[in-house]
């Protein structure tokens, strides 16, 4: 009998938004997992790598660990600064990346880039926090580089969403909108079909779309 693929994903509130679609797509084809929690930034992610895999029972047999931070870390806090620098961002993804490679050795590592934001409507929106595209491209770039460096496949949903119409937006951050949700699930499903080589079923948005609307009571 053919064994069946574990796929693990891992990230902030951008993924949370897509991944109880791509666990759908990947239904008889791959057991899709990931934790209740939230990543946010990097150094959390770093910290919470073993509790996770500990939280989910996984063990050597993951094939693929899909995973993003860098939104929280780009962001600017009410002293003008980020929260985390550049710099120490580069650290943690390099550590992310070791550490991924220690807890799960036999898996293909794909890092997703931060997605753009409205950076106009977080003045409205916020009385101090900012976010700025510049900002989240110069880390996706930074991430880029170390994952290259630790031979790891990059998803792009940086450049995917940068081209969606600004109403695919829910608010300044997150695409939790039904055509948002749609495009950024549909591009997840293809990278990581490529990276396994298998092929996800066909999704059923609109009701998968209606249930979570319902679910949650929106």
């Amino acid at each position: 009998m053919r064994k069946i693929k574990k796929i693990l994903l891992l990230g902030d509130s951008i993924s949370i938004g897509y991944r109880e679609f791509v666990k759908a797509a990947f239904s008889g084809v791959a057991e899709v997992v990931y934790p209740k929690e939230n990543g946010r930034f990097a150094a959390n992610l770093l910290r919470k790598l073993y509790d996770f895999k500990t939280e989910l029972s996984l063990s050597e047999d993951v094939s693929l660990v899909h995973w993003n931070a860098g939104l929280w870390d780009d962001l600017i806090l009410p002293d003008g600064k980020h929260q985390t620098s550049i710099e120490r961002y580069e650290e943690d993804i390099e550590r992310i990346c070791i550490t991924l490679k220690i807890l799960f050795p036999n898996a293909t590592c794909v890092f997703a880039t931060s997605t753009p934001v409205l950076e106009e409507l977080y003045p409205e929106r916020f009385e101090y926090y900012r976010r700025f595209n510049a900002d989240t491209e110069a880390y996706n770039e930074e991430a880029k580089r170390v994952i290259s460096r630790h031979g790891g496949g990059v998803d792009d949903l940086y450049a995917v969403m940068k081209a969606a119409p600004k109403d695919y937006h829910s608010d300044p951050t997150h695409f939790n909108t039904k055509w948002g949700t749609r495009l950024i699930s549909e591009a997840v499903i293809s990278n990581i079909e490529k990276a396994l080589g298998i092929k996800a079923e066909k999704l059923d948005f609109d009701t998968l779309w209606n249930e979570k609307i319902k679910n949650e009571g929106i």
